[in-house]
């Protein structure tokens, strides 16, 4: 079986990402609290390690203000239609009060799978636009990328909350030791975040074009994405996604824009680039 392969793939990155955001917990545990830090920084890892892999997909969920709809709703009833084709469970399905246009698809597994949608996307895309856009979530879905993604998202939104928290915490040591190091605290807020966000791209970038292809095929085309892709690109620079940055790695196309530097964090390919290659098959 094809897929096989790439759902074990999936299984080791799950069990990396939590290994390395685990130790990431540890370090800053250890970094600003000493001893009484890194037991901290222990049980911390371990909650958020259950609370990510069970309800990361309502956190994620909930952030956005995402309203469930059903069978009567039009985005319902076009992910049926895939997921029967797939043959895939029925996902849950969501509408988020934005009008930047964009969706992503959240979950541990195909049976407890979610796809959102903003409200911009339907108003802006025909059937057969927003049939490629879905079919590219159902992808994730069925390459179990969802996983990943929700995991990352709530790890690394609980890593930048606690860089935030190091500002105030002060960076204390155990009294054996000679006060805070100023250095160690800067890197320790400055670092962490950044690690979180280098995971995420790491882990993203090419499964995004696995879900194009993906995509394309349970669509029974490309034509549909690429121009899905196209109106949501141009869209998204002149109304932007409000967007937590810890799950810009979820959605089908980055929600905000980065440039220089910052983008080392991009999470997706450039748009240009995943429509050259949706575009190679649709050649005979």
């Amino acid at each position: 079986m094809p897929g096989v392969p790439l759902i074990m793939s999936n299984t080791v990155k799950t069990a990396l990402l939590l290994g390395v955001m685990s130790a990431l917990f540890l370090f800053l545990g250890e970094a600003l609290g000493g001893a009484q830090g890194l037991v901290f920084g222990f049980v911390f890892a371990a909650l958020t390690n259950f609370v990510s892999y069970w309800f990361s997909d309502k956190i994620v969920l909930k952030m956005y203000g995402a309203q469930e709809v059903g069978p009567d709703h039009r985005l319902f009833r076009i992910v049926a239609g895939l997921a029967r084709r797939a043959g895939l469970p029925q996902p849950r399905c969501y509408v988020i009060p934005q009008a930047s246009p964009n969706a992503f698809a959240t979950g541990r597994n195909p049976e407890h799978a979610a796809v959102a949608a903003t409200e911009g996307i339907l108003q802006m895309l025909d059937d057969e636009e927003l049939e490629g856009v879905l079919a590219h979530e159902l992808a994730h879905v069925k390459h179990r990328d969802i996983l990943i993604s929700s995991i990352a998202a709530t790890l690394a939104a609980a890593i930048m909350m606690i860089s935030r928290f190091a500002m105030f915490w002060g960076g204390s040591r155990d009294n054996d030791r000679e006060g805070s190091n100023p250095l160690a605290l800067l890197a320790t807020i400055i670092l962490a975040p950044v690690a979180a966000m280098l995971i995420q791209a790491a882990i993203s970038r090419s499964r995004e074009y696995d879900a194009d292809a993906g995509g394309a095929t349970l669509a029974g085309g490309p034509l549909g994405l690429v121009s899905a892709l196209k109106k949501i690109e141009a869209a998204s620079r002149v109304v932007p996604l409000d967007a937590n940055p810890a799950t810009a790695h979820m959605f089908i196309i980055k929600p905000f824009s980065l440039s220089g530097l910052t983008s080392l964090f991009s999470t997706h390919p450039p748009t240009e680039l995943r429509i050259q290659a949706l575009l190679e098959l649709a050649r005979p």
